[in-house]
């Protein structure tokens, strides 16, 4: 599966663009605030219909315009029939994603058809930030080979926003309707159970894999881990419930479950966060990022587009050239480059006689 082109209109600083790809490795460079990043990001509002890097759409939206239209198509599946999809955004509107002309009913029904990494600069705030952005780093890995599990994360985060309101009104007058409350415990418990389950199969199974890919980029010998905490790993999230339902009333909200877990990040038993150098740390954020690949092809049989954002000026050379190496063989597919450096990144490209097309942005 590759991205075959991209039509931007109004998409940040593109008043219009048109961009034809390889299926191989594309190297877009400029200056920086020349456009580079946003057209990564248009590439990743294809595949999960939101921007890497903006909390609201409309920020997306370019100086003094009304609405944005992106539009793709995709190219090969087994069946060798191309894939079209839009993206469209108007201010004080809502959000449309077509599949081949046709609106989806569910965004979510998109997410997981056309697989992406996206590795930025900024993605050590996974090992520095609070559990809230790991959750969303690996809710996002998941979401994309299996369906069911997005559902049931949706599904929990609705309940669980009724059950704290009940809760909020609970405490405010003094009484709590027990009847109402565990109406919304049942509802809860298997859409918690089914994802607290797939969260803590998917880090055992993405272990070894991450151990090969950290072992290439460092060259080093150090043990690297990711540690699962949930508190439904204690048992019953039913019995969780009940034994926590006088603290949930005082505290006005829910104070336990799959919205509380957090991932511990080890490198030799120790923490990397407080322990790790920064190139260590670097390396960590990267082949775990990268061994989401992996994952995604054996699941879905698809390769996952790799998009590395601006991500070299934060590596020596010697390192880029390993992952340059790496991302260029055939065990990956599609692959789209940032850099402010064209001689440096043609320089190692062709060192390791790897085919790509350049794109030289500049305003847009």
């Amino acid at each position: 599966m590759f991205l075959r082109s991209i039509q931007l209109v109004n998409f940040k600083n593109y008043a219009e663009g048109s961009f034809e790809f390889s299926d191989k490795v594309n190297a877009v460079v400029g200056a920086n605030g020349s456009g580079k990043t946003n057209l990564l990001d248009a590439i990743h509002y294809m595949s999960l219909c939101k921007s890497y890097f903006l909390s609201q759409d409309g920020y997306a939206v370019r100086f003094g315009e009304e609405a944005f239209a992106i539009h793709g198509e995709f190219h090969g599946f087994d069946d060798d029939r191309s894939r079209k999809v839009s993206c469209i955004y108007r201010q004080g509107g809502r959000k449309t994603v077509k599949f081949n002309g046709k609106d989806y009913e569910r965004l979510s029904d998109h997410i997981g058809q056309f697989p992406l990494i996206m590795v930025a600069p900024y993605d050590n705030d996974i090992i520095h930030e609070g559990s809230e952005v790991r959750r969303r780093f690996f809710d996002m890995i998941i979401s994309q080979f299996d369906r069911e599990y997005l559902h049931d994360l949706i599904s929990y985060q609705k309940v669980l926003g009724q059950r704290n309101i009940l809760l909020k009104q609970s405490w405010e007058n003094g009484h709590l309707d027990a009847a109402l409350m565990q109406i919304y415990n049942d509802q809860l418990v298997p859409y918690a159970e089914a994802v607290y389950e797939k969260r803590r199969r998917f880090v055992e199974t993405i272990i070894p894999v991450f151990q090969k890919y950290y072992d290439y980029l460092s060259e080093s010998r150090e043990k690297v881990d990711v540690l699962y905490l949930s508190s439904l790993a204690d048992g019953s999230f039913a019995d969780l419930l009940l034994r926590n339902a006088e603290t949930d009333f005082r505290a006005g909200h829910t104070t336990v479950g799959i919205h509380k877990d957090d991932y511990d990040f080890l490198m030799d038993g120790r923490s990397v966060k407080r322990f790790s150098s920064q190139g260590q740390q670097k390396s960590f954020a990267l082949a775990l990022k990268l061994s989401q690949f992996d994952y995604i092809y054996n699941m879905k049989r698809l390769k996952p587009i790799l998009l590395l954002d601006d991500i070299f000026d934060k590596l020596d050379e010697s390192r880029i050239s390993q992952l340059l190496n790496l991302v260029g063989n055939e065990h990956f597919g599609q692959v789209f480059l940032s850099d402010t450096d064209e001689d440096r990144i043609v320089r190692i490209l062709n060192r390791h006689g790897i085919a790509h097309k350049i794109f030289r942005v500049e305003k847009g």
